[in-house]
């Protein structure tokens, strides 16, 4: 099967995920084999909170949004411009996937099967049915895909490759098991966004969806702030009240009672807003509900200090401080050509032949 023939699978993926909004889906009649699949991924996203109390119709309609976004023919050609896979000769690579949040290994299995590899899938049991479907979906376009698409429940067998991500304690015995094998391991990974005391309104409004999407259970939303010495708390409370209709969820708001709780019986000094938590702590993971934060009085000692950390940090949130940082308000918008860990999955696929 030729690339651009998975292309197109891609690219038809992308205008199927494209009718669906958490204001108003609608469908489009000119959407291949919307009469197999509209209805019944209406009544997907409609349970996904029944498969993983985290996964609220808002979360998974904004991921869905997201890659009918992604998935446009100027955006995969922009990201595989840049690479060569004449010589691909596939192989089987295996996935092990999070569930932290809908569709997090979608990248990792469009990668492999836009390469030419084929791919195992082994799903996380939080998120079991949304990639499933979807690759139903690209078989449905192009039945010969299914060639490249096999999803296990089992372990993973007869594979050449892996891509496994997981906390720091599963990562070690993924590192063991997958010794012998060509590997990309990822581990717990955390965002953080440096504050000067200039931002704007906007920009921490901005910043309050790099910290509560997801209830904050993904490893690109900012867990932990770094401000300069005698930081002004108030205008950052102002600005992310909007965001305050998460504590009427109930999942959350119980982590915002434990662990406020904990906070408060171990005598720690917190800000708090009612709906989240702020404790100075040198830690780049904070709880859910809860954000660190930590002075800084040189922004340069704190580059070094980042740096130093980088296998620890997904993404630095500031206003162009930083190399690579990204702007507020779009550390949930990943490209294409973001890769987690910032290491290259493409690179690491071309170089299995």
């Amino acid at each position: 099967m030729l690339q651009i023939d998975k292309k197109k699978c891609f690219i038809a993926l992308g205008e199927f995920l494209s009718q669906f909004s958490l204001d108003k889906s609608t469908k489009n009649a000119a959407v291949k084999n919307n009469d197999l699949f509209y209805d019944e991924f209406l009544k997907l996203i409609e349970l996904s909170q029944s498969h993983n109390g985290w996964f609220t119709h808002e979360q998974v309609y904004f991921a869905i949004q997201s890659w009918a976004e992604a998935l446009t023919e100027a955006n995969l050609n922009e990201w595989l411009s840049n690479y060569d896979f004449s010589n691909i000769k596939p192989k089987t690579v295996g996935l092990i996937l999070a569930g932290n949040i809908p569709l997090v290994g979608f990248h990792d299995f469009l990668s492999v099967v836009i390469s030419g590899h084929k791919v195992q899938v082994k799903t996380s049991s939080n998120d079991q049915k949304l990639l499933p479907f979807l690759a139903n979906y690209l078989i449905s376009i192009n039945p010969e895909i299914k060639n490249y698409i096999t999803f296990t429940d089992d372990k993973l067998e007869h594979f050449d490759a892996v891509i496994a991500t997981g906390s720091n304690n599963t990562s070690r015995y993924f590192e063991y098991y997958f010794k012998d094998k060509p590997s990309i391991i990822r581990k717990n990974r955390n965002s953080v966004a440096v504050l000067t005391g200039n931002e704007t309104a906007e920009d921490l409004e901005n910043l309050g969806e790099d910290i509560f999407r997801y209830f904050g259970l993904g490893c690109r939303n900012v867990s932990k702030l770094f401000v300069p010495k005698g930081y002004n708390f108030d205008a950052f409370f102002q600005a992310i009240y909007k965001q305050k209709e998460v504590i009427y969820y109930e999942k959350y708001a119980n982590n915002y009672d434990y662990n406020k709780a904990v906070f408060l019986m171990s005598n720690f000094k917190l800000l708090d807003n009612e709906f989240l938590t702020i404790k100075e702590d040198t830690s780049y993971s904070s709880p859910i509900s809860s954000l660190f934060y930590e002075y800084y009085e040189d922004i340069e000692l704190l580059k070094n200090r980042l740096e130093a950390d980088a296998d620890q940090i997904q993404c630095i949130v500031c206003k162009d401080y930083f190399e690579n940082s990204i702007p507020f308000g779009e550390t949930q918008k990943p490209k294409l050509w973001d890769y987690a860990d910032n290491v290259n999955t493409i690179d690491f696929l071309l170089q299995l032949s």
